[in-house]
């Protein structure tokens, strides 16, 4: 099984460049189905391996797509597709790919997929896109594990989300672009990425306002084109060097770095003692000069703090002064990560929702394993900082939406080396 074997107690020091965002290139990659004509090309796109799980789904609908890992450029042409179904071997890999059923409802009236799978942090359910595909008037039907959707025209509506879900507001938006009239969605998600979208969207003909806000309006358009778009850098990348320079107690400064959309994320590092500099042009300086100090939070949707930086933030306090809590409001597994933290030496108490993180003086290398993708960068960072040597196992799980994260933190100075690279569906 593949996995990093990691010489802790070095302090990274150097620059580093944040990358574009998995959460943002998904969605933007699925939206590509809308165009019939032309060539969709997205630039600032990682070799993620969802990317590459993405863009074989598209290939067996009939897509052309076409990835240079050098240059980070993906091109897109969908105008041939004539299969509109997900088959189960590659939706399995990754719940995102329910992002094809909106855009392929939108254009072709039509669509059969898997239910998805994913990171096992909870149960994320896809019924909220069922009903919001059904108020636009989709008929949905299920049978062995596969979802057949039919319209005979998608029509505007009025659609209240129980939770802000950001999945669900980029498939529903996507699908309501093509759609007969107005269609308002409120409680949606206001993530960046989000916004990113709908910015995509409305370069192709699409006719959205509100994205970024609670309520979303759509005003359905006939055609859309392809289009030209570079992704937007990752926010928890961002924050994940950030916490890199701190835990090792070293200095970093991070390129492409869009302190803007991490919000309650920085308040949170700058309460625990680090320092982040904005140095303009998009650059920061990140460091701790001193012992760091527990914070509480509690995850929220945005602009709540992340639950997808959770895991490193924990892995943060493990070594910080006093006593934090944590509250995980989001997913209800998404404390796996825990018991692998205590084998390093962290003290960390789990009741429920919560977590009582108390710091300790340091963290001894061990073997440990990776849960989900996050769950992984956060044991990465304890390893970094832990004293002796360390094993990661499942490194898989990381490389879903870190791009080669091992060469780019040896760049500023951490040891480590991969063993047994996992054989993985090829990104061309």
């Amino acid at each position: 099984m593949d996995k990093f074997e990691i010489q802790g107690s070095n302090r990274l020091h150097g620059e580093v460049e944040v990358l574009g965002v998995k959460n943002s290139i998904l969605p933007l990659i699925a939206a590509s189905i809308l165009a019939n004509k032309g060539k969709t090309v997205i630039s600032n796109v990682p070799d993620f391996r969802d990317v590459a799980t993405l863009s074989q789904i598209l290939r067996r609908m009939g897509a052309m797509v076409n990835y240079d890992r050098n240059t980070r450029v993906i091109e897109i042409d969908c105008e041939s597709i004539n299969n509109f179904t997900a088959s189960y071997d590659l939706v399995k890999q990754m719940r995102a790919s329910f992002l094809v059923i909106g855009p392929l409802l939108g254009r072709f009236r039509q669509a059969e997929i898997s239910l998805p799978g994913g990171c096992a942090i909870g149960a994320r359910s896809v019924n909220m896109h069922i009903d919001a595909l059904k108020a636009l008037g989709a008929d949905i039907s299920q049978e062995e594990g596969l979802i057949n959707i039919k319209t005979s025209g998608l029509k505007g509506t009025t659609f209240h989300f129980d939770f802000p879900t950001h999945t669900g507001t980029e498939n529903i938006m996507m699908a309501a672009c093509l759609a007969k009239g107005t269609t308002t969605l409120v409680n949606v998600s206001c993530e960046p990425e989000v916004a990113d979208l709908a910015y995509f969207l409305n370069k192709m003909g699409a006719k959205i306002k509100g994205a970024g806000t609670s309520t979303i309006t759509i005003e359905g358009c006939t055609r859309m084109s392809a289009v030209e778009h570079e992704a937007i850098p990752s926010r928890i990348e961002t924050a994940f060097f950030f916490a890199a320079a701190a835990i090792t107690k070293g200095e970093l400064v991070v390129k492409n770095a869009i302190l803007s959309n991490l919000g309650i994320v920085v308040d949170k590092m700058r309460q625990m003692g680090m320092e982040i500099i904005d140095l303009g042009n998009n650059r920061v300086l990140a460091k701790a000069t001193r012992q760091l100090r527990s914070v509480n939070f509690t995850t929220w949707p945005y602009p709540g703090f992340p639950t997808d930086f959770q895991p490193q933030m924990m892995a943060l306090m493990s070594v910080a002064r006093d006593t934090g809590i944590v509250k995980e409001t989001v997913f209800e597994n998404r404390f796996m990560h825990v018991q692998e933290l205590n084998r390093l030496g962290a003290n960390i108490r789990v009741h429920l929702d919560e977590a009582v993180v108390a710091g300790v003086a340091k963290l001894t290398g061990a073997h440990v394993m990776v849960s989900d993708l996050q769950a992984g960068a956060g044991l990465v960072l304890a390893t970094l900082a832990a004293e002796g040597k360390s094993v990661v196992d499942r490194i898989y799980h990381i490389d879903r939406g870190y791009e080669r994260i091992e060469e780019r933190l040896t760049s500023v100075g951490a040891s480590i080396v991969r063993f047994n690279p996992v054989k993985e569906v090829k990104n061309e």
